[in-house]
């Protein structure tokens, strides 16, 4: 299956527009409060799931979801939300669909979430993160499995590879059952940083925790491995579970101009063995257009 994440173009085009992005400023939570976040709430779901039946009408099974689904969680419990049992049953259709349909959703914490940090804050931030996608998969109603995962960048090495990796095993060790069960970690962008080898031999093993495999990342830390080779490492490690894998394509490649690390607006050559091997997210500026167009042009 190959899907695509956060936004869908086509339906935040419409009037009024579908999306389930909805989120606030610091200051406007701290004077609206739990009220409006119930609200927002409300609504993203309620979008979400009109976005995961127009991906199924248009035979996309694979979907990334926003972290901004419930805005603010990390200062609240799901429970304390007014109109909670409303949330819980917008949240149980989504789940519901997903689950008799043969969806796949993930979620995907932005690069501030650093669980292998060298500050204690950060790293209590990054649970804390962690430990409410868990509760939205409970919400959703979904399995505990890596299938429907929650994946992570390990990010920078602080001066000192086995020290970091050290903290990361720590830091699953204190995670819930939840969280820890559905807990992925990427290959990073930079030579510096996680190849996947690395995140085998040095997370993976140790941990149990899935590598999701990212194609384009790969050209930038490959460590002597073809593509082909380092996403076997990387399938290795999920177990009975299908892999999951992210796909793009540079933007420099049509724009000189641009970091080699920035996405393309469409990508034009998926390889056939990924697709066969693992579910895809197709990570283009151009969301579920790429993944359509793909598909046309195959």
């Amino acid at each position: 299956m190959i899907g695509y994440p956060g936004l869908n173009r086509t339906l935040r085009d419409r009037d009024p527009p579908v999306r389930c992005t909805r989120g606030m400023q610091k200051q406007t939570f701290e004077e609206r409060g739990l009220s409006y976040v119930s609200t927002l709430a409300q609504q993203n779901l309620t979008d979400l799931y009109e976005l995961l039946t127009w991906n199924l009408e248009h035979e996309i099974r694979t979907y990334r979801c926003t972290s901004s689904l419930i805005p603010w969680n990390s200062q609240f419990k799901l429970s304390e939300l007014p109109e909670y049992e409303e949330i819980r049953r917008l949240a149980r259709r989504c789940g519901n669909l997903i689950k008799e349909t043969d969806m796949r959703l993930t979620f995907h914490p932005d690069y501030w979430c650093k669980p292998a940090s060298d500050s204690a804050d950060t790293r209590d931030r990054a649970r804390t993160a962690l430990e409410y996608h868990a509760d939205w998969f409970d919400l959703l109603g979904l399995p505990v499995t890596p299938y429907y995962g929650i994946t992570v960048h390990i990010g920078a090495t602080y001066g000192d590879v086995e020290a970091t990796a050290e903290r990361f095993h720590a830091f699953v060790d204190s995670l819930s059952d939840a969280a820890r069960a559905r807990l992925t970690v990427e290959n990073d962008d930079k030579e510096t940083l996680w190849s996947v080898s690395e995140l085998v031999e040095l997370i993976s093993e140790p941990t149990d925790v899935p590598v999701v495999f990212d194609y384009h990342h790969h050209s930038f830390a490959d460590r002597g491995y073809t593509y082909r080779e380092a996403f076997e490492l990387a399938a290795e490690t999920w177990g009975d579970v299908r892999p999951m894998a992210h796909y793009s394509e540079p933007a420099c490649l049509r724009d000189p101009a641009v970091r080699p690390q920035a996405h393309a607006e469409f990508v034009v050559d998926l390889p056939a063995w990924l697709v066969a091997n693992s579910d895809v997210v197709i990570e283009a500026d151009g969301k579920e257009q790429a993944v359509l167009r793909l598909r046309d042009d195959a």
